[in-house]
Order: C-alpha cells, then structure tokens, then sequence
C-alpha cells in the first residue's frame, strides 16, 4: 500500500537508460588538474576466476563432476557452452583458488537446468574457515548475481557449497564469475588509499549501484558508459565515503562523476565516522558554472573533479556530501533531476591500513516476546491514547490514484461489537478534502506518535470486504517517511496483508530503495480449503534483524532475509522505527493493474460504485497486537 505517489517503474528505467547515453566532457570544479590519459586508466572490473584459472587450472577443485565432459574447470573456461556438473549430492561443492586476497563485491553464476535451489556462497583467507555472504532458499535457477555490499567478503579462496539441488542431477554451471581487487595497503608512499576498500552511503539506488562500486579500481574513459558506479536515489541530501582504515594524510581526492553529477558538495573527513571537517567546497562561482551547465540527458556529459585540499587534511574516513544535484532541464521539472552517479572515489595520500573491513551485520535479537501494543476495540470509540486518526488533506494527500477521502467520522471509522469497522460511504462531489472534491469517504488509522517501534511480531485478526477494487490493507511504515530527505520508498514499508476485492487471495511486500511500487518483493496466497478474504483471518509479520517473515493464520507465505533483499535488490531499510497502519482504500494503482477498471473510476467498476452506496462495504478488525524481545 504505497505511502506515496511512487515514480512508475517506465519512467525511472527511462532515466537510467538516458544517463547510460552520455558523453565525456572538460573537468569541472576548483582547484581541478587534467584527467590521466585513458590508457593510463587501471583495467578493473576483470572476471577474477576466469584470470586466476587462466593462470593455473589447478586452482579449481570440486567434491566430484558428473563425468570427464563436465570438469569442474569447465566453469571457468569462458567458453557458455562447456559446465561444470557436479556428482549427484546436496553438499557437492566447488571451490577456487584466487591466487591473492580481494575484497569480492559480486559473484555472478549462470546455471545449467540442474541448478540448486539451495546453496552458500563463502570466502575464506586461508582455505580452510569459511564467511558466508549469501545464502540462497528458493533457487530458481537462470542467471543470479549475489552482490556481497554491505557484508565484509574478503579472501582468497572462494567456494560455492550446495544445500538441496533443484533437480536430481548434479549442480550445473556454465559459468562463475568473480569480481573484486586488492584492497590498498597502508603506504609511506603517496597512493590511491582508498582503493578497494569499504564504501558507505546513506542511501543507494539499488544492488547495481552500491558505493562498493565508488573503490573497484575504475571508471571507463569516456565518462559516459553504463560501467560500476554509486548511484544514490532521488535526493539531494546523498553522501557516498569511504573507511581507508587508519588514519592518514590527504592531499588530493579524485571524482570521476558519470553524468548526474553534484552541482555543489562538501569533501569531509572525520577520525571517528561521526564528527565530520570539511575540507573542500567549490566556489560559488565554481557551483553558478556547474549549475549552468544544463543539458538534456542525450547530450550531457560527466566531469572529472580533481581536487588538490588547500592544505593536506588528517582523518581515517572521507565523504562527499552531495548538495545540489545537477538540472538536465531548464526550467527543471521534478523529473529532470537523477540521483548522483558516481564512477570512482579516489584518495591520495599516505596511511591507511588493508585492515580497513565492513562490520558485521546485526544477528538475531535475544530473549523472548512480550506484548508491547494490543488493541480489541472493546471501548465504546476508538481509543485515540492508541490511534490516530488519519485525513486527506491533513495528515496525507491523495496517493496511488485512489478515489477515496479519508475523513474522521463515525460513520466511516467506529468500534461496535468488538470490532474496529472501517466502512466506505459514496455521495456525489459531497466531500471537500485537500483542495479535492470526493465521490466516496473512507477510514484510515495508524499509531504513529503514539507507537513507533523497531522489531517484532505483528498481527491482526481481519475480515474483508470482497469486491473489485476494495482495498484493504494491514502494514507499517517507516517514521521518517514525512522527513523530506528520506521519504518514500527510502524511509521503507511493510505490506502485512493487502486485498484488492479477491475473495481467494491477498498479498504481502517490501518497499525500498531498488524494490518499490510494481517492482516490490511481494508474495500472493491463497486460502487453503476454499478459505475467503470475508471470513476472519489473522494476518502477521516477524520482523527482525535479518529478516522478515509473513503469515496468514499462523501459515508461512514469504520470507525474505536481509542478506538475499540487499545481495540481489536494495537497501534493507528495516532498521528503524516504524508504525502500524490500517486503511480501507477504492481503487486506484494496485486494484486498476488486476481488474483493468478505468470507469466510472480507476479501478472501482460500476457494480462496486453501486455496492458502496447500497450500504455495508466495510473492513473489520478484531484486534492488533505487537510483541517485542527483550
């Protein structure tokens, strides 16, 4: 139940395939030195298996291959139409030899039609303790690139271990691929310290562009190519920085921008990742210069900013705190600004330390559940010490196309019978709401500021109402989603249960960063035994550090964990507050896309314009808990 009028997926693929078409042009910026000649560009972004077999095909072993035709070098010949194929066994495995330490930032495998549909990717410094960095549950098979950002995945040794084959054939691949590089040494001599080492961001557009991409080692010539690159979400308020991991001495940093470029930035650097100098801004002359140079996404260009510090700055972190973001359009509409797009981030100077390594995520949370939120309606109103009462026009606009106003009235949001009802009522252009004039009048209900939470187990106990286009929906939302540099899909949402008028299904998803609108990470189940959408149901999540898992009466109908959201998706953006939501909305995006409705209104066909006025269109909800550890 989107929180916000989402972008549609058309018209961001649009502007990345715009950004990918552009062009190479004059370093930007002051005080800015001449870009290195493209031949003197380091080569980067190498299939690292395929060099390490070239050079000896002993570094490739496995538990066994299925016969001499499927060789466990097969995988790692280059060649798409040899495979490795393992003996016939869950744990069969295969493992490489890089030959030096790298700090992986993605692994690519091309299954044959044996493919697992359980499996641990793992590196090792020495070959014999193994990290795992993502671990697969529901393989499908087809091409699978495992991004290792934000997790540390630093070895020589690499090493794919089967769970549960998909088939009863041995796992088969035509290709793995690996990429990443050396991880910069600490140095007396003047050097890029920040080569290969941990990048960080406060938010990124998805798994492709991660900062992890800003210290790979490259950027194409041209400045204007698709290649590894940081690219932040829709916002100026994006940093992007790097640990270089000890304390050193800076003299220059390097930008290679792609075309969506900061108009104005800050260069800092801080000792402690939290306290942060800076050292470098452009002029305003400088930013009056960038900020004019305002060209259409077919002919804009990246820049190169080299920028030597006024004096050598100390510090162990360095970031850019973007400012301003470039206009490809003048007058700039909101949809002629991207994100920034950043190639590669550069640090000269002396220090620094390989130790410099990601922290370990967040594991599962200790103790036991106990009820923190509970509400069964039992009061003669809605306990408002719990509840607030949401309106259009008030607490929130009109989203998602939907043709309801939210209104706070007891004849659309009461309690009877134990119950909370949240009915639809229809008149005619009777409703003024937000500058708006409304046909039908609805209830929506959250808890935030008056419970916010991070972690825990969410459920409701629901009966819906079945119609096309009659959407309910139980789910929580992050509360900084009103904060303007955050908003949505940044701030995150959790789809417990939503219903579009389907008497046999409903729904439940993630919203993030990479992952919103259409292109969430949903699920649909159906009751089991004939089970309908208006019989009472509970609806449930466990949220956790790791993970999220979805229930429909106690049946578990998605998971979707931390490592495989990020490793394939996006930013898990689940580490904060959130609150509770529940809404009855009609029509709108979500309903349109299944019963192709668009009259009388988008998604809400006249047979249930006429079941709204007859009287009874209602969701009801027998009660909401949370329970939280500790």
């Amino acid at each position: 139940m989107s929180s916000r009028t989402a972008r549609t997926p058309r018209i961001l693929l649009t502007a990345v395939a715009a950004l990918a078409l552009l062009g190479a042009g004059p370093a930007l910026g002051a005080p800015v030195a001449a870009a290195a000649p493209a031949a003197d560009a380091p080569a980067w972004d190498a299939d690292r298996a395929a060099a390490a077999y070239a050079a000896s095909p002993a570094a490739v072993t496995a538990s066994g291959a299925e016969n001499g035709g499927t060789a466990p070098g097969l995988a790692f010949d280059g060649n798409a139409a040899t495979r490795w194929s393992s003996n016939f066994a869950d744990d069969a495995w295969i493992r490489l030899d890089l030959g030096t330490t790298l700090r992986v930032d993605r692994v690519v495998l091309d299954w044959e039609a044996a493919y697992g549909k359980r499996y641990v990717l793992e590196v090792s410094r020495n070959g014999t303790d193994w990290t795992p960095f993502y671990t697969e549950t529901a393989g499908t098979g087809g091409t699978v690139t495992a991004h290792t950002y934000p997790q540390e995945a630093t070895g020589r040794y690499l090493r794919l271990r089967g769970l549960e084959r998909a088939t009863p054939y041995g796992y088969s691949l035509y290709s793995l691929k690996v990429y990443g590089g050396e991880p910069a040494s600490a140095s007396t001599a003047r050097s890029n310290l920040a080569l290969n080492h941990p990048a960080y961001t406060n938010y990124y557009q998805h798994a492709g562009n991660s900062p992890a991409f800003v210290t790979d080692g490259g950027h194409p010539a041209n400045l204007k190519d698709d290649a590894t690159r940081w690219s932040s979400d829709w916002n100026a308020d994006r940093w992007v920085g790097v640990d270089l991991g000890a304390t050193s001495t800076i003299d220059t940093v390097d930008l290679y921008w792609e075309a969506a470029y900061a108009v104005d930035y800050q260069l800092q650097v801080s000792d402690d990742n939290r306290t942060w100098r800076t050292v470098y801004q452009p002029s305003p002359a400088e930013v009056a210069t960038r900020r004019a140079n305002v060209k259409s996404p077919s002919e804009a260009v990246g820049v190169h900013d080299s920028v030597r510090l006024p004096q050598p700055a100390t510090g162990r972190y360095v970031r850019m705190l973007g400012k301003e973001r470039r206009s490809f359009y003048n007058p700039a509409p909101a949809t002629a600004q991207f994100g920034y797009s950043l190639y590669e981030f550069e640090v000269w100077g002396t220090g620094g330390s390989a130790l410099a390594a990601y922290p370990v995520l967040p594991g599962e949370q200790q103790g036991t559940y106990r009820t923190t939120f509970f509400d069964d309606f039992t009061t003669a109103s809605l306990d408002r010490s719990k509840w607030r009462v949401v309106r259009t026009g008030t607490e929130m606009g009109s989203v998602n196309g939907e043709a309801q106003a939210y209104v706070d009235s007891t004849e659309n949001l009461r309690t009877e019978n134990g119950a909370l009802v949240l009915r639809a009522k229809y008149c005619k252009g009777c409703t003024q709401a937000g500058g708006g004039t409304y046909d039908f009048t609805s209830g929506r209900v959250d808890t935030n500021t008056r419970f916010d939470f991070t972690y825990g187990r969410v459920g409701a106990r629901m009966k819906l109402p079945v119609g096309d286009g009659f959407w309910p929906a139980f789910w929580l939302l992050g509360s900084n989603v009103d904060d303007p540099a955050v908003s949505w899909p940044a701030s995150g949402e959790t789809d417990i249960m939503e219903n579009i008028g389907y008497a046999d299904w409903t729904s439940s998803a993630l919203h993030g960063p990479g992952y919103s609108a259409d292109g969430n990470i949903g699920a649909r189940q159906t009751y089991p035994n004939g089970g309908r959408a208006d019989a009472w149901h509970t609806y449930a999540v466990e949220w956790t550090p790791t993970g999220m898992r979805f229930y429909v009466d106690d049946r578990l109908v998605q998971e979707t964990t931390r490592n495989k959201l990020e490793s394939t998706r996006g930013q898990w953006v689940y580490g904060h507050n959130q609150y509770v939501i529940l809404n009855l909305a009609l029509g709108g995006a979500y309903p349109a896309g299944w019963n192709q409705a668009t009259t009388p209104y988008w998604g809400l066909p006249q047979s249930s314009v006429d079941r709204i006025a007859g009287g009874g269109v209602q969701a009801e909800v027998d009660w909401v808990r949370v329970e939280q550890k500790g």
